[in-house]
């Protein structure tokens, strides 16, 4: 359309000057026309709807040509910008995998298989299916299955494929057992009626063979069966019983989701406890693989890039880091959880600059300069003097490992058990540096056993070494939880396993310490001890490098009590001798004990205790608790030299004499 038709256009509309155009009614006067009549009225309405309808299409297409011509020259943003949509009712899958690459690297091939994996029901032609497809991820903890299905979730919500980037997640581990069935059907029902068009399974290991049963339907014929009649109120699943309601529930549909399956060891695990027909009926199977020391140095990369990224807006930082800083992120990533770590550490970094810019005025720019001294990350701001930057996080320990290590000093004695302790931190620097070699890593295993008469420092030692394992980057979060029979063995059939596994989930990451671990096995006829072992057993292989467990109890009966599961001394390697005490690691004890509660020990205490200490262990260490005999022992000094003080208000209220041990027994 020519200009003159343009302005033509608009004066038609708005009148010259591109005012909106008012004419005032003309005067009835002979000449006016004589008065409409309805029909008359009507044509000329429709005449006017015409008109305005065809000057609309010549606007709307003008400003379409006004749109491109300015976005050619730059005045617009371009059309492609703009988020891919589908076309001509196909979803747009074009440069997925470049854009996926980007946040998850080094899972090339995994990538395009969940991409196909995604697209495949659009191909099909089954998107009106009650399960859009089934799919299995698996491989290496920490290689980017979770990352890469978020990923892919937002950018096919962002091209309107999916629906939303929602993903409703069942851990399967919470349901152990027949009792939790109820829970089950509820939380799966949920998960089918929720808008997230994905539902993601984890832990199938640790589910109660009835409900894989049903997990295995859902996958083999898009439904699975209740056993009961329910109903749906308020968004709840409720047994109705063998009443006959109305709109009762006999089977759970997905309602056209995609459901996806999380596991570590691949379709042949699944099938040993899902079924063969189950791994069959699965739409696609996408591997990742591990990672590469390459793969881990460019993620390394990757998070820093992102912290330097963020910290300039948001803290007025520029970031700059060096290669050590960038190898020191990569020796984060370890065998339990692949390279989850390196991003955390970087979250970490980000907290701590946070904590510098919430005290200090900082211009805009500063410059801070990363890097690595003694192993451990500094910081340069402006050219200051270099400071340990995780010494900024309110509550944050920096010297974790030196405690432990001055924790191991002031214990008496036990030296070749604290030698052992501090050998486990050689082996996992060892590995480490294998693994940024390009080198495989030897993952030994660091399950023990702790022999020993009672009050030898086995559970003190237990403490140290989660926290020593979580100081030298073995554990997660080096936490102790201490247990006996009692917390594991259950008081009905169908209690144990549950229990025992819900004891393992509190232990992850840190030391699970079973005292008197023989207890346990009380001959072939407890098979509730038994299976709490085999439930031990099963959930030491499930979790491997995740949790350490350490058996402790009497030499002779951890023994005979290795013998009662076949995989269970296998499993234990590092067996470790508790000696009893002697008599003056015991007086070291009590004077230690009584400088930390502010007493002191007159010169004449030492020969006797230690006289009295040596007789004692002597005749039955045992009984008498070795550590615990020299703590009884202070505690009653303690009580006999309040008697004394009170007949004696002038003597030193902080000297404990000889007379106050009762060293006659």
């Amino acid at each position: 359309m020519a200009s003159n038709d343009w302005e033509s256009l608009m004066n038609g509309v708005f009148g010259n000057g591109g005012r909106v155009r008012l004419d005032k009614p003309q005067k009835n006067t002979a000449e006016a026309s004589p008065k409409p009549t309805h029909a008359t009225v009507a044509d000329m309405q429709q005449t006017l709807t015409k008109q305005l309808e065809q000057q609309a299409q010549e606007i709307a297409q003008l400003g379409n040509e006004l749109t491109q011509s300015m976005q050619s020259d730059g005045l617009l943003p371009s059309a492609k910008s703009a988020a891919p949509t589908t076309t001509a009712g196909q979803p747009n899958f074009e440069g997925l995998p470049a854009v996926l690459r980007q946040q998850v690297l080094g899972q090339d091939d995994f990538l395009n298989d969940l991409i196909l994996s995604f697209k495949r029901p659009f191909v099909m032609g089954n998107t009106e299916k009650s399960v859009q497809n089934s799919i299995l991820l698996y491989g290496p903890k920490g290689s980017g299955r979770h990352a890469a299905l978020h990923a892919l979730a937002q950018e096919l919500a962002a091209r309107h494929i999916l629906p939303n980037a929602s993903i409703a997640s069942i851990d399967l581990s919470l349901y152990p057992g027949p009792a939790q069935e109820k829970l089950f059907l509820q939380d799966l029902f949920s998960a089918f009626s929720s808008q997230s068009p994905i539902v993601a399974f984890e832990h199938y290991q640790d589910c109660h063979p009835g409900f894989l049963a049903h997990l295995s339907a859902l996958v083999q014929h898009g439904y699975t069966n209740l056993a009961n009649r329910y109903v749906s109120q308020k968004g709840m699943l409720v047994d109705a019983g063998n009443a006959l309601v109305p709109n009762a529930i006999r089977q759970l549909t997905p309602n056209g989701k995609y459901l996806v399956f999380f596991s570590e060891k691949g379709p042949d695990a699944m099938a040993e406890r899902l079924g063969s027909d189950f791994i069959t009926c699965l739409g696609d199977l996408c591997a990742t693989q591990p990672l590469t020391p390459s793969t881990i140095t460019a993620i390394a990369g990757k998070e820093l890039n992102s912290l330097a990224q963020h910290a300039r807006p948001q803290l007025n930082l520029l970031l700059s880091a060096d290669g050590n800083v960038r190898d020191l992120a990569a020796s984060q990533a370890n065998s339990a959880e692949g390279a989850a770590p390196i991003a955390a550490f970087c979250q970490r970094c980000y907290k701590a600059l946070c904590e510098y810019k919430l005290k200090h005025d900082i211009p805009v720019d500063t410059a801070v300069a990363l890097s690595v001294k003694d192993n451990r990350i500094v910081a340069a701001f402006s050219n200051q003097e270099p400071l340990d930057l995780f010494s900024l996080l309110r509550g944050e320990y920096v010297g974790a490992l030196q405690q432990v290590q001055q924790e191991l000093d002031n214990i008496v004695g036990l030296d070749s058990v604290k030698e052992y302790v501090l050998r486990l931190r050689d082996n996992i620097q060892v590995q480490q540096r294998r693994t940024q070699a390009g080198m495989p890593a030897a993952n030994l295993s660091m399950h023990m056993i702790f022999a020993g008469n009672p009050g030898t420092g086995k559970t003190t030692i237990a403490r140290l070494v989660g926290k020593y394992l979580k100081a030298i980057g073995a554990l997660r979060s080096g936490q102790l939880v201490e247990v006996s029979r009692a917390d594991l063995v259950g008081r009905y059939v169908g209690h144990t396993a549950p229990l025992t596994q819900q004891v393992i989930r509190s232990a992850l990451g840190g030391v699970l310490f079973i005292d008197e671990a023989y207890s346990l096995y009380r001959g072939k006829e407890d098979t509730f001890g038994l299976e709490a072992i085999d439930t031990l057993v099963k959930g030491m292989e499930d979790h491997r490098d995740e949790f350490v467990v350490i058996l402790a109890g009497y030499s002779k009966e951890m023994q005979d009590f290795l013998q009662a599961n076949s995989g269970l001394k296998s499993r234990f390697p590092n067996q470790i001798e508790f000696p009893d005490y002697t008599g003056e690691e015991l007086f070291e004890i009590t004077q230690r004990s009584a400088t930390a509660k502010g007493y002191r020990l007159a010169a004449e205490c030492k020969p006797l205790l230690i006289d009295y200490y040596t007789n004692a262990q002597r005749t039955n260490a045992a009984e008498h608790g070795n550590g615990r005999l020299a703590r009884n022992k202070l505690e009653e000094a303690i009580l006999n030299q309040s008697r004394r003080l009170v007949a004696e208000p002038s003597a030193p209220l902080d000297v404990i004499l000889s007379q106050d041990f009762d060293l006659h027994d």
